[in-house]
């Protein structure tokens, strides 16, 4: 078979992300031969995007757009780890490494923007991988596209781990002004260990927040989202409850919370992991993950009972966006089981 490198010479056009998937299908990772190596050690593959913006059903919002594809930051409990497998890419190593960038995004988004047809739906920013990842530094993709969708004076939500989105305060105040600007900054823990362990590439949780403090100041609404809490990891009733102070005390908007969703690769990537940094917790995995990709229900109502009395102990609210997405998410209280047999609640812990 000819390589799509050939098919799609790069010097003249970029290759789209079916024809990266076919490459990396046929040759694997390595015949990305025009992706280029960084100091981060992970390499970029430029690709052209046909579309921007990405229509999405059953969740609080219409439409969600993301520059890049892949993240540096390299959580392992990340969902998206599960969709680089669109592009024949693995949801370990390769998340991480190889990273898809949509180089004629703000072009494209441009041109849908002025569609006679765009109803200004709110767009989400940021849901597939982080669009303030280290690498937005380079293209500043986040920046532009933010500045068409004020032009076309569209509501935003933004979703980060990045620091960096204090860069474009300048861009959140004239979507705030024309539209309306809402940014999350993804806050799990404060705790530093389980920070090191579970998301190698991110900034420190306090710096994160002092980038909530900073927008919140500039008059941008700007929360928290403790997403995911992992289970016995990070939800202990003390680590919680530090990490909602000090989520109160940089001044965020509002705060919301979410267990861990396990599901495809992101699900094998992840028990991996476990087992190599906590592998006293991988059996009791095995029973709490045993329904599916959610946590045992009983488990799950108890730890969001505890976040929400936290929260409102600290005088945060959430935002409607926020509470939508979280009912989205998280796991309805528990029903017993047909046989009507009682079940036990998995306390490891919540109980202290």
């Amino acid at each position: 078979m000819t390589p799509v490198t050939q098919l799609f010479p790069l010097q003249f056009m970029r290759p789209t992300t079916r024809d990266v998937a076919r490459t990396v299908r046929d040759g694997g990772a390595d015949a990305l031969v025009d992706a280029e190596w960084r100091a981060d050690h992970a390499r970029y593959q430029e690709v052209h995007c046909r579309s921007a913006l990405n229509r999405v059903e059953g969740m609080p919002f219409r439409w969600t757009l993301n520059p890049y594809r892949g993240c540096t930051h390299a959580c392992h409990y990340c969902f998206a780890r599960r969709y680089h497998a669109q592009f024949e890419l693995g949801a370990g190593d390769e998340f991480a490494t190889v990273i898809l960038v949509k180089q004629n995004l703000v072009g494209v988004l441009n041109r849908e923007l002025a569609r006679s047809t765009w109803q200004r739906d709110l767009v989400a920013v940021g849901t597939a991988t982080d669009p303030y990842q280290p690498i937005e530094g380079h293209y500043a993709l986040t920046r532009g596209a933010l500045e068409a969708l004020a032009r076309a004076a569209t509501p935003v939500g933004i979703v980060t781990k990045g620091p960096l989105v204090v860069r474009d305060i300048d861009v959140l105040r004239e979507l705030t002004a024309r539209a309306s600007c809402s940014v999350y900054v993804s806050v799990p823990s404060v705790d530093e260990d389980a920070w090191r362990r579970l998301e190698p590439g991110t900034a420190p949780p306090l710096q994160r927040l002092r980038a909530v403090r900073t927008l919140a100041e500039a008059g941008i609404r700007a929360g928290v989202l403790m997403a995911p809490l992992v289970p016995g990891i990070t939800t202990h009733p003390k680590i919680v409850a530090r990490t909602v102070a000090a989520i109160a005390d940089h001044g965020a908007a509002f705060v919301g919370a979410n267990l861990l969703f396990l599901e495809g690769g992101t699900r094998s990537h992840f028990l991996g992991f476990l087992e190599r940094e906590y592998p006293h917790l991988s059996e009791r995995y095995g029973s709490l993950y045993a329904g599916g990709k959610r946590p045992e229900p009983r488990y799950a109502a108890e730890v969001s009972a505890m976040v929400r009395g936290l929260q409102q102990r600290a005088g945060l609210t959430r935002s409607d966006y926020e509470e939508k997405a979280a009912a989205a998410r998280i796991a309805a209280p528990h029903r017993a089981p047909d046989r009507g047999e009682p079940q036990q609640a998995f306390r490891w812990d919540t109980d202290a």
